[in-house]
């Protein structure tokens, strides 16, 4: 059943010719904000993955990979969920240093989403990584490192309504950091989603710190592998969405776990069997740099800086017969 909700009143500001040249000048623009903001170089990136090596994410532990053999070899490759680990690889691989990073252009196919305004079972980000010392293993560097992102954000945002008047996102550079035991403090009778809305009514730009780990409640905010982000150093950003009245989920970062953390998370995941996975053998052993990183949602972004009420307006996807029906009724067009 389709989970799409169509704003009342809502009409698209781009038409689907406008719309395209807009996506390319936000990915464009972007892109160079990021870069020069945390120090990247554009890397080449893999659709998919040996299955065996420990390198694809496994976002909650519960979606499933879309796997196929080889014929050539034998051997199954899986289409990568994201590149949070396979990063941490390249940097070392590529001969990267500390301050320096790179940014990936990822594509993954998600075949356990479910379809609503937001999601789809296509995913494209900007993945990107960063070396880092252990003396920056720290929040302050986590929040410096989020104020520089929002500021691509906005500084992108300024530049489409230059070219598109019509276009305005009203977004907030100012950004308000909160635990997710803060949160489910203020809230505690609100579920993560709705404690989420009700703070960035009031807070329009927030990142919440400490997304995976168990709250006071015995819940989690929100899943998160063991095996990449270190939960006490990690979080997602939120921008308030004034199309949709939402709060509006644009990355997903942290700085990544060292040999203690992955200890500690795999143990509390029940997935100490992993340490013996080659990326986990080689984090344990410090044969990987310490880094921080993140995916940023291109049709995300697209979607939020041009006002679009449903993210197939921004992407190509499969939707099902009812979403089709929903937008093309509210005179939406799906790409």
């Amino acid at each position: 059943m389709s989970k799409t909700v169509i704003p009342a009143g809502y009409s698209p500001r781009l038409g689907p010719y406008e719309t395209q040249t807009a996506i390319g000048l936000i990915k464009h623009t972007f892109e160079i904000s990021l870069c020069r903001a945390l120090n990247l170089k554009r890397a080449s990136a893999p659709l998919f993955v040996d299955g065996g090596r420990g390198l694809n994410d496994d976002l909650n532990g519960v979606e499933r990979p879309v796997v196929f053999d080889i014929r050539e070899t034998g051997e199954n490759a899986e289409v990568v969920h994201s590149l949070a680990k396979w990063k941490r690889f390249a940097l070392k691989e590529y001969g990267f240093h500390h301050g320096e990073g790179i940014y990936t252009d990822m594509n993954a196919i998600r075949r356990d989403e479910d379809l609503d305004n937001l999601h789809s079972i296509y995913v494209d980000q900007w993945d990107w990584e960063r070396i880092i010392s252990r003396e920056e293993r720290n929040i302050d560097f986590l929040k410096e490192t989020v104020l520089k992102i929002v500021g691509a954000v906005c500084d992108t945002s300024e530049a489409v309504t230059r070219i598109y008047p019509n276009v305005v996102c009203n977004l907030s550079r100012e950004v308000s950091f909160i635990t997710a035991q803060e949160l489910e403090d203020l809230y505690p009778s609100l579920t993560p989603k709705e404690r989420e809305n009700a703070y960035l009514k009031e807070h329009r730009t927030t990142f919440i710190i400490g997304i995976g780990d168990v709250l006071k409640s015995g819940e989690k905010h929100d899943g998160r592998a063991p095996d990449y982000d270190d939960w006490s150093l990690n979080g997602d950003l939120l921008m308030w969405n004034e199309t949709l009245g939402c709060a509006f989920e644009l990355s997903s970062m942290g700085i990544r776990v060292d040999a203690d953390s992955l200890r500690s998370q795999l143990k509390k995941a029940g997935c100490e069997w992993r340490s013996g996975l080659e990326f986990h053998k080689k984090l344990l052993a410090g044969e990987l740099p310490l880094t921080i990183g993140g995916g940023i949602g291109q049709s995300r972004l697209c979607m939020l800086l041009l006002g679009k009420a449903h993210i197939g307006e921004v992407q190509v996807s499969v939707w099902d017969a009812e979403t089709k029906e929903i937008c093309s009724e509210a005179g939406i067009p799906l790409l």
